[in-house]
């Protein structure tokens, strides 16, 4: 196996653990600093593996995620990381469509954290946001991150359901 894979898939594995721990985080900034070395560590991951357009979507949101945890994030702010992470995943994109899916999985995410404020709706793009991922990360090798998208998008959904089914009883 070549080295790039074996680095890439190392940094992969432990950015699925710290994106698994922040899952469990009962308080809002516990779960975006763990997402922060998550980010962190998907970004060294999808430089190992050449994937430059993740590269830029993980630096745009790892300034999202930080000014977040700072409470500093402002609506302009997030248009302008969304436009930059366009523009400039765009320009270093070296994968056509699946770098694209870097590029839309991040920002479509960062503008429904914006535009919405029910749960449902924010765990429909989640799901679309993992497998926008699950698809990349196959594509670039990056085996932890893509069982944890996966797993993650499975787990999401039956939460859709199970809170849907529970709506009806109620």
């Amino acid at each position: 196996m070549a080295t790039h894979l074996i680095v890439g898939n190392i940094f992969s594995l432990f950015a699925a653990f710290c994106i698994v721990i922040s899952v469990v985080k009962k308080s809002k900034k516990d779960l975006i600093l763990w997402q922060l070395w998550s980010i962190i560590l998907s970004t060294f991951s999808c430089l190992a593996l050449y994937a430059y357009a993740a590269v830029i979507t993980c630096i745009m949101d790892l300034i999202r995620n930080a000014l977040a945890y700072k409470d500093k994030l402002s609506l302009k702010i997030t248009l302008i990381l969304v436009v930059l992470c366009i523009i400039f995943g765009l320009w270093i994109n070296n994968l056509g469509i699946i770098g694209i899916l870097a590029i839309v999985a991040s920002s479509s995410y960062t503008i429904f954290m914006y535009t919405t404020k029910n749960e449902q709706q924010m765990r429909w793009a989640f799901v679309f946001n993992q497998l926008l991922w699950l698809i990349h990360d196959i594509y670039i090798q990056a085996y932890p991150s893509a069982i944890t998208d996966l797993v993650l998008a499975s787990w999401t959904l039956f939460q859709i359901y199970r809170n849907s089914r529970n709506n009806v009883l109620t």
